[in-house]
């Protein structure tokens, strides 16, 4: 399984990932997954993983997945998300977000404990399951230390923003 998910800021690229697993079905509807992320931006940072995926009661598709940087950081993210159909091809999908580190990483800005959790709403239209253009609205806001050390460096620890993607499934 191979995921890129990035950012743009005012053209500049923010924020951007690359991950790619192996996956092993250990149950009905749950993979257990092994690879790697590597962040480009805002750092070459390359992590290690070790997680979850699958479909959980009530058709909540999760994600938890523990990352360990070559650096020897340690993180945990868990994600959550249901698609909601209102028609054959049109899909609300509210998801979540959270993430945790075991210690500070001042490289990244980021304290020990819930770091920052991440909540929308997104719009989609699947052309067909393999091929959708979507609309998401998302509320991001830095907790704990993380939040003290973006208040230090002057930034906002609440963000809202609208995002347009593209869903291509290989």
């Amino acid at each position: 399984r191979l995921e890129a998910e990035g950012e743009t800021l005012d053209g500049d690229a923010d924020d951007a990932e690359l991950r790619a697993f192996l996956s092993w079905n250990i149950a009905e509807f749950w993979d257990l997954q092994t690879g790697l992320r590597v962040d480009l931006e805002p750092d070459d940072l390359v992590w290690g993983a070790v997680g979850v995926h699958g479909l959980a009661p009530y058709f909540f598709e999760t994600d938890a997945h523990v990352f360990v940087s070559n650096e020897g950081d340690v993180s945990l993210r868990l994600e959550q998300s249901i698609d909601l159909a209102i028609t054959q091809d049109l899909f609300l999908e509210p998801h979540v977000e959270v993430n945790v580190f075991t210690d500070d990483v001042p490289d990244l800005g980021v304290g020990g404990g819930f770091s920052d959790i991440e909540a929308g709403l997104q719009l989609r239209y699947e052309f067909s399951r393999k091929f959708a253009p979507y609309l998401d609205v998302v509320y991001e806001r830095d907790l704990g230390e993380t939040a003290i050390i973006s208040r230090a460096a002057g930034e906002d620890v609440e963000r809202t923003t609208a995002r347009i993607g593209l869903r291509i499934r290989l």
